[in-house]
């Protein structure tokens, strides 16, 4: 569905002053109001972020917009909000294009060196940036996404420390007409209001997730899992959504510790973790489980692309160069509401799957 906007030479979009504007800008107080309430109660990061991208866009004109995040030295597509392109390519491929993306700090782009300085960057057209500037545009997203930027205003996320976390992009400003143009320079210091709430929202998560990490692989950790585990069951019954949980255990791991030493078997268990967060879309959950058992939480996920996504997992694990010699794992895959009709189910599914996969041979992904 279309994002409304308000056009960006309509004054309701920034004038909420006294008089007659106050009326005009009422609908954006009201949803301030409604984001800040939101900061306190909702739980899920990326959709508070989503929502926050969303009104950013209505209150500005923005066609589109994307609101990165920045890990190490780069910047990943977080939340991609893009009608036009949603429409040709669907949701999913558009989300699925955008997940393999990273922008490195230190490449041509204008969300880089927005993360780098904290400057605000307004442009009319992206494509007739004037020599001399700071900044150019990537172009090369556009040409992998068959979509064409032009006007883009982008304001940095950053905290009370001054660290930049992350960049918000609006891009297309729609006029009254219809045509493209750019976004108008009033419409700056609301583009930073938006970005603000969205810092607060990415400082508050990323507090709550260190009593939810696991201190050895910096994965999740159990209690967060079985904290997720019930509210994504919940919202799958809800919506009827598949929900799917990988169970994997890594195969004769106490060789590992016996010959290695306890430091080995945990640069292992650390090293896993990152090929798992690597090799896995932003919504999946990857959690310790214990030991050096393993899960990944794949919600919207149906029992099928679980299964490929278990191979594929077990393909990569098997042929990382680990220090110490070669590392396999065992799955096991089960699936909401397939295979069972609550959490305790959903897990035991899983477990005889990866009892099944032992029973092959190990280096194997097991099914109910």
């Amino acid at each position: 569905m279309a994002t409304p906007r308000v056009r960006p030479d309509d004054s309701a979009a920034f004038d909420v002053g006294g008089g007659a504007a106050s009326d005009r800008g009422a609908p954006l107080i009201d949803e301030l109001i409604q984001l800040g309430i939101a900061l306190s109660s909702e739980s899920e990061l990326y959709a508070l972020l989503g929502r926050v991208v969303t009104q950013a866009r209505r209150f500005t004109g923005a066609e589109a917009a994307t609101l990165f995040l920045r890990e190490g030295a780069h910047l990943r597509f977080a939340v991609v909000q893009n009608d036009v392109m949603a429409r040709r390519l669907g949701e999913d491929e558009m989300q699925h294009r955008l997940d393999a993306e990273r922008l490195p700090l230190d490449g041509p782009s204008l969300a880089s060196h927005v993360a780098l300085t904290g400057a605000v960057v307004n442009v009319p057209d992206a494509y007739s940036i004037p020599p001399g500037q700071p900044y150019t545009f990537n172009w090369r997203v556009d040409v992998a996404t068959r979509y064409r930027t032009r006007s883009v205003l982008a304001v940095p996320l950053q905290d009370t420390s001054r660290r930049i976390l992350g960049v918000l992009q609006l891009i297309n400003a729609v006029g009254a007409t219809g045509e493209i143009v750019p976004f108008p320079p009033r419409l700056e210091d609301l583009a930073r209001m938006f970005a603000a709430y969205a810092t607060v929202a990415i400082r508050g998560a990323r507090l709550e997730e260190l009593s939810f990490k696991d201190p050895l692989t910096d994965g999740y950790n159990r209690r967060y899992l079985m904290r997720r585990l019930y509210e994504e069951v919940e919202r799958s019954a809800s919506g009827s959504q598949p929900l799917s949980l990988i169970l994997l255990d890594l195969d004769q791991f106490k060789s590992v510790n016996d010959r290695w030493g306890h430091d080995a078997g945990d640069e292992v268990l650390r090293q896993v973790v990152q090929l798992l967060v690597g090799q896995s879309g932003r919504s999946t959950v990857i959690a310790r489980y214990g030991g050096d058992e393993f899960v990944a939480l794949l919600p919207r996920t149906p029992k099928a692309a679980a299964i490929r996504d278990a191979e594929r997992l077990r393909a990569i694990i098997a042929r990382y160069p680990f220090t110490n010699g070669p590392v396999t794992a065992s799955f096991g895959v089960a699936c909401f509401p397939d295979d069972t009709e609550n959490v305790a189910e959903l897990i035991k599914s899983a477990d005889h799957a990866l009892y099944q996969a032992k029973r092959q041979g190990r280096n194997a992904v097991g099914t109910r």
